[in-house]
Protein backbone atom coordinates (compact mmCIF):
# COMPACT_ATOMS: atom_id res chain seq x y z
CA UNK A 1 0.00 0.00 0.00
CA UNK A 2 0.67 3.55 -0.10
CA UNK A 3 0.71 4.17 3.18
CA UNK A 4 3.93 6.47 3.73
CA UNK A 5 5.20 6.84 0.64
CA UNK A 6 5.28 11.01 0.59
CA UNK A 7 8.53 12.35 0.34
CA UNK A 8 10.91 10.36 2.14
CA UNK A 9 11.26 6.73 2.64
CA UNK A 10 12.97 4.90 5.83
CA UNK A 11 15.14 1.77 5.06
CA UNK A 12 16.21 -0.81 7.21
CA UNK A 13 18.75 -3.13 5.43
CA UNK A 14 19.98 -5.73 7.83
CA UNK A 15 22.97 -8.68 6.59
CA UNK A 16 24.58 -10.42 8.65
CA UNK A 17 26.39 -8.27 10.91
CA UNK A 18 25.24 -4.37 9.92
CA UNK A 19 21.92 -2.65 10.22
CA UNK A 20 21.47 -0.17 7.69
CA UNK A 21 19.03 2.80 8.70
CA UNK A 22 18.57 5.59 6.22
CA UNK A 23 15.99 7.80 4.39
CA UNK A 24 15.33 8.29 0.85
CA UNK A 25 12.72 8.82 -2.02
CA UNK A 26 9.72 6.17 -2.71
CA UNK A 27 11.66 5.85 -6.51
CA UNK A 28 15.36 5.28 -5.34
CA UNK A 29 14.03 2.94 -2.69
CA UNK A 30 12.06 1.05 -5.31
CA UNK A 31 15.17 1.01 -7.17
CA UNK A 32 17.37 -0.38 -4.09
CA UNK A 33 14.72 -2.91 -3.09
CA UNK A 34 14.92 -4.73 -6.43
CA UNK A 35 18.50 -4.73 -6.65
CA UNK A 36 18.86 -6.21 -2.96
CA UNK A 37 18.43 -10.01 -1.58
CA UNK A 38 19.20 -9.76 2.00
CA UNK A 39 15.99 -9.00 4.84
CA UNK A 40 14.42 -5.84 4.01
CA UNK A 41 12.07 -3.91 6.88
CA UNK A 42 10.14 -1.24 5.56
CA UNK A 43 8.94 1.29 7.43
Amino acid sequence: GEKCLRDVVKLKLRTKKILYTYKTDPATAERILRNITCDVIEL
